[in-house]
């Protein structure tokens, strides 16, 4: 290996192992506190459920990726190849939906009762369970696609029809065969892009007028202290942010491979953009949401402190 690959086998080994501990911490504090009877907040299933699929993402990509970098080559089956990749587009695909479901969810949840978002900010949490089984319900079948477009390096296929990912190999784009697919996941990640951008701007709006509306108790207070409500938001749109920024330069690179044959320090690149945003979410989420750190001191019966 040369110095480069070593460099990078040391990256993305360090990105999966802290990203798998973050994601797993966090949904096993969401069961145990659910086992021992705490209340939680209806939000904190759908965080719970974005945990466990970021979860699924490291394991189906991060890992494979990172055996490849460390000069692990065909080490998967085409079974096995197929099954890695088909649960890593299912699970990058339930991170962006459940992502976008955030960011909407608390929006209307922050939204003033007297809008005309009262009626459904008052049915919302009833229907968190049925819009998740409905983004799973998308996904699912959506990506069987790749069950006949993916091959392991060892495979009989010409060579010169396959992309090597190191330990996987793709089927080249055929504009005929490949076009209907690529407009409908472009169209899935259209919609839930742009649920993120139109609830991130509403919440920012209202987090606007409210510090205006109360502007005159941050000048009288020495350490002024924002609502659990509003921090909790506040948490939301720093996880939106981060999600967007590297879900773009991601599709970025996804973009260009899907049509050109890529280089191997494009492919090693790619693979280190699509586990960043679930390495980062749970740590965005623990330093940033109070309520998160309540749990925590209220699992291990200590005194919570003034968050």
């Amino acid at each position: 290996m040369n110095p480069n690959d070593i460099i990078l086998s040391i990256v993305f080994c360090s990105q999966t192992a802290v990203g798998l501990l973050g994601n797993s911490f966090l949904v096993c504090l969401f069961l145990l506190m659910f086992l021992t009877g705490h209340r939680l907040r209806p939000i904190d299933i759908i965080l719970a459920q974005l945990a466990c699929f970021n979860f699924l993402l490291l394991l189906s990509r991060g890992i494979p990726q990172t055996m490849a970098v460390l000069g692990l080559k065909n080490f998967l089956d085409d079974i096995e190849c197929t099954i890695f990749f088909y649960l890593h587009k299912v699970s990058r695909g339930l991170s962006l939906s459940f992502t976008g479901l955030l960011s909407g969810f608390q929006a209307i949840t922050i939204s003033p009762s007297s809008s005309k978002w009262a009626e459904i900010k008052a049915r919302a949490p009833k229907y968190i369970v049925l819009a998740s089984s409905f983004c799973c319900a998308i996904h699912l079948p959506l990506n069987i696609t790749v069950f006949v477009k993916v091959k392991d390096p060892q495979g009989s296929r010409n060579s010169s029809e396959l992309h090597d990912f190191g330990f996987c190999s793709g089927l080249e784009a055929t504009k005929v065969n490949d076009a209907p697919f690529g407009v409908v996941v472009s169209l899935r990640d259209a919609v839930f892009l742009g649920l993120m951008v139109f609830a991130s701007g509403y919440m920012i709006l209202l987090l606007h007028r409210h510090h205006k509306r109360n502007q005159y108790l941050y000048m009288t207070s020495l350490s002024p202290t924002a609502s659990p409500r509003t921090r909790a938001t506040q948490s939301i749109l720093l996880l939106v942010s981060t999600f967007v920024c590297f879900y773009s330069l991601n599709s970025i690179f996804i973009a260009y491979m899907y049509f050109k044959t890529p280089k191997l320090w494009l492919i090693k690149w790619a693979g280190f953009l699509s586990v960043c945003f679930p390495t980062f979410s749970p740590f965005v989420l623990i330093s940033s949401d109070s309520q998160l750190l309540k749990y925590c001191y209220g699992l291990w019966g200590k005194k919570v402190p003034h968050l």
